[in-house]
């Protein structure tokens, strides 16, 4: 642990980001876990519902600085391609 007060101050604030951060990964998580669902019961029209809000999020840990846009994009394209082979 730190002794200086803005190391202190510092490592309180990072903690706080680190579990806004964490809490976000989470519910990201839980929104492709939505789509890869849908997909498995082989529900297209729920499937495409669940993407666009899963894209939102996506696309909103991009602008928050979560994740990388590569990342981002590598998901929206692999779940794109599963929702296009239901058929």
């Amino acid at each position: 642990m730190a002794h200086m007060k803005q190391q202190i101050k510092r490592y309180k604030n990072d903690y706080k980001k680190h579990l806004i951060n964490a809490a976000f990964k989470s519910a990201l998580k839980t929104e492709i876990k939505k789509v890869l669902a849908a997909i498995e019961a082989g529900n297209k029209e729920e499937a495409l519902k669940a993407y666009n809000s899963c894209v939102s999020k996506l696309d909103s840990s991009v602008s928050k600085g979560i994740h990388h846009k590569n990342y981002a994009s590598r998901q929206k394209s692999r779940l794109q391609k599963k929702i296009n082979s239901i058929g």
